[in-house]
């Protein structure tokens, strides 16, 4: 039996499936959607994506908050205590500060634990692009690395990820503060779907413009032929807002132009799509850079 455990947050988008079957711990991340407060499981036991989303298109309002030093605390110490040691697998630090916060609980439960072993690695990603890396992390567990040997190939192989995505609806990267509010107006007016990434520092970026949702999903794949190394023995990763046929689109493209070893098709979670609202689709593979 592995002698560490795999940590991540719910901003990696697992589903309680995949984090079961390659046996990854998630900490639930919270997020408030008008008066009411939840945990982020991937089980969705407080609320459904679907829901969530619902919720958006009535006009609510989602915020987030980071893990906090309690919440670390309360989930590392049952690992510790078992015997096992941590590798966590951080969302991105431009984007959190839940990374942060990790080092310092980190270092914190060092001092009670001294025969433990706390490794922590920002992967400059999010969503499954962050989900990606964990869970080639935990294919490389079970083929026997430990634990220095994972976190260094996470550290080497992160900025080999790429994090493209696109969504349907500017408004809400307006109010995320990612876009201004002309441009807001105008592109939602103009049926105008910006193709954005995670970039080599961690943080998100708008890239390119395209007229059209259909253009913008075909958009995702383009780029994937452009960056992609080569992918037939990896996993792609493809998540959605509450448009499982957009998703669906894209795996097919995706499945006829590089028989990526597995595609997994997943939500985007309330965390993340609390930023990106409905409609949000994402591409995620390992790539010759991001």
């Amino acid at each position: 039996m592995s002698n560490y455990c795999i940590v991540t947050e719910s901003t990696a988008d697992l589903s309680a499936e995949i984090a079961k079957r390659f046996d990854i711990a998630v900490i639930p991340m919270h997020f408030r959607v008008g008066d009411n407060d939840y945990l982020n499981y991937p089980d969705n036991r407080e609320l459904s994506p679907k829901a969530f989303y619902d919720l958006l298109r009535e006009g609510r309002t989602s915020t987030t908050s980071a893990v906090n030093m309690a919440d670390f605390e309360d989930f590392f110490t049952p690992i510790l205590d078992s015997g096992k040691d941590i590798l966590y697998l951080a969302f991105s630090s431009a984007l959190s500060s839940t990374y942060s916060t990790g080092i310092i609980v980190a270092d914190n439960l060092r001092e009670k634990y001294p025969d433990r072993k706390i490794v922590v690695v920002d992967t400059l990603a999010a969503a499954h692009g962050e989900g990606l890396l964990v869970c080639k992390a935990a294919k490389l567990r079970q083929l026997g690395l430990d634990i220095d040997e994972v976190a260094n190939w996470v550290e080497e192989n992160r900025l080999n990820t790429a994090l493209w995505f696109t969504v349907d609806d500017l408004m809400h990267l307006y109010r995320g503060g990612r876009v201004n509010a002309v441009s807001a107006h105008i592109g939602t007016a103009l049926g105008i779907k910006p193709l954005l990434h995670v970039d080599e520092q961690g943080y998100l970026k708008a890239m390119n413009k395209v007229r059209g949702r259909r253009q913008a999903l075909e958009a995702l794949v383009k780029k994937m032929e452009e960056l992609k190394s080569d992918i037939t023995g990896e996993m792609v990763m493809i998540s959605h807002g509450d448009c499982i046929d957009d998703a669906k689109f894209v795996a097919d493209m995706v499945q006829k132009k590089f028989s990526p070893e597995e595609i997994i098709i997943g939500d985007v979670g309330p965390v993340i799509g609390s930023h990106t609202g409905p409609g949000v689709v994402t591409l995620f593979f390992f790539a010759k850079g991001r």
